[in-house]
């Protein structure tokens, strides 16, 4: 069974704007995998640090569970990630352990440092798969097939000085928009962190209205999720585009592809 791992940063991060693409996926047949670098502990103006960890923790796995995925545990505090041999090497196991075609990961140029950080150590952990002298922690066997890393879209779908960001490739998510709404969901915390701090009102229709502009960019999809495929060399083929392959993607109109 192929599969398909998402590394975020937060727990949330995954239910906002990968999980239409998972749920696109697992309806295919594909084995789901799922984790958060972060601890979510920050996410609060409530809980303590300690209580916020295990409370997000709690909500992270409920809403896995929801998706039928394998949940992998956080590595490090929010506001904390970093790109370290040592945190290299623990991502490395998790995507060993996963043995993915598929690795769905942060754009690299988003609005905060944890989603980049993430980013950086999903795409150095899916390069070194297949590198027997790289040794993961914990020792995890390698595997030796293709895996394809794409990018999501950026926070609104613009880089952090607001330059605008298009996906190449498009996921129609309307199909699955109300079972990605209740995952999301499952994480009832952050409705009152997200008010407060980034003033999204509600996050659920705020997931939605991110969905619906991907979906306008796309010219064809009423909700849609964006993608952008990593450069190949050291993780797949030329022509390996395993999304468009199983036509869960589609590319913007007009492109020859």
């Amino acid at each position: 069974m192929p599969a398909v791992l998402a590394i975020a940063a937060h727990p949330d991060d995954i239910e906002f704007v990968f999980a239409g693409t998972m749920l696109r996926l697992a309806d295919l047949g594909w084995d789901l995998h799922y984790v958060n670098l972060c601890d979510g502990s920050k996410g609060s103006t409530q809980l303590s640090n300690d209580r916020c960890a295990q409370v997000r923790r709690e909500e992270a796995l409920r809403s896995c569970e929801k998706m039928g995925a394998t949940f992998y545990e956080s590595i490090f505090p929010d506001m904390e990630a970093q790109y370290t041999p040592a945190n290299l090497r623990k991502v490395a196991a998790i995507v060993r352990a996963a043995r993915p075609s598929i690795v769905l990961t942060h754009s690299p140029v988003d609005y905060m440092e944890d989603h980049e950080v993430a980013c950086r150590l999903a795409v150095s952990a899916a390069f070194c798969h297949a590198m027997p002298n790289f040794h993961s922690d914990p020792p995890t066997p390698i595997y030796d097939h293709p895996v394809t890393v794409y990018h999501a879209q950026p926070y609104g779908n613009c880089t952090p000085l607001c330059e605008p960001v298009r996906p190449s490739h498009f996921v129609d998510t309307e199909a699955v928009i109300e079972r990605q709404l209740e995952l999301l969901a499952c994480h009832a915390s952050q409705k009152e962190w997200l008010d407060r701090s980034q003033g999204l009102d509600s996050y659920l229709v705020q997931m939605k209205q991110l969905a619906a502009d991907v979906g306008a960019m796309s010219g064809q999809y009423k909700y849609a999720e964006g993608w952008r495929r990593h450069h190949h060399a050291g993780f797949c083929g030329p022509d390996d585009d395993p999304l468009r392959a199983t036509k869960v993607a589609q590319p913007l109109r007009g492109d020859p592809k």
